[in-house]
């Protein structure tokens, strides 16, 4: 789902990334895109102060209710999946051609919505969080992947350049 996701929304909407000559401005543009990829995270962690408010329980260091757990949980998860959907997009960034640079805010665009389907998913039962999940994790491989293929075979000379 999510090669065709992307695929149509890099053939039908109608904007093009500007003009990046430089690795400098790839980085720029890439670090401009990830701020919107904060939006889930910021608001979970928002609705998790919300619930842990309004938590009945007593002790406020105690054991947490299902709700409090699910947003707490939430939160961490995305974190650490958006250090590495960072890391791998800047590493993109840097090989992608200019004429394919539209894929960055695409691929912001699908971890921001990703990880909102898994929440919503997480919060109605936890057998239905696969889905979400996947959409957030396969795009991550696919990019780290990339990376790979393109520092160790494409340009194996300038690994560490």
């Amino acid at each position: 789902l999510c090669p065709c996701l992307l695929y149509g929304a890099y053939v039908f909407l109608p904007f093009d990334a500007p003009l990046l000559p430089t690795v400098s401005a790839r980085l720029v543009y890439t670090l401009r895109c990830a701020a919107f990829a904060t939006f889930p995270i910021v608001l979970g962690m928002i609705v998790s102060g919300i619930s842990r408010l309004c938590s009945s329980a007593l002790e406020p260091f105690g054991e947490l209710q299902r709700e409090v757990e699910l947003h707490r949980t939430y939160v961490s998860q995305s974190v650490h999946l958006f250090i590495l959907y960072f890391f791998n997009m800047a590493v993109l960034a840097t090989y992608l051609p200019q004429e394919v640079l539209k894929l960055i805010p695409l691929l912001t665009g699908l971890f921001a919505i990703s990880r909102l389907i898994y929440w919503l998913s997480y919060a109605i039962g936890r057998s239905f969080r696969a889905f979400g999940f996947c959409m957030t994790f396969l795009p991550l491989l696919a990019m780290l992947l990339w990376n790979l293929y393109s520092m160790f075979v494409l340009e194996p000379e300038n690994v560490l350049a």
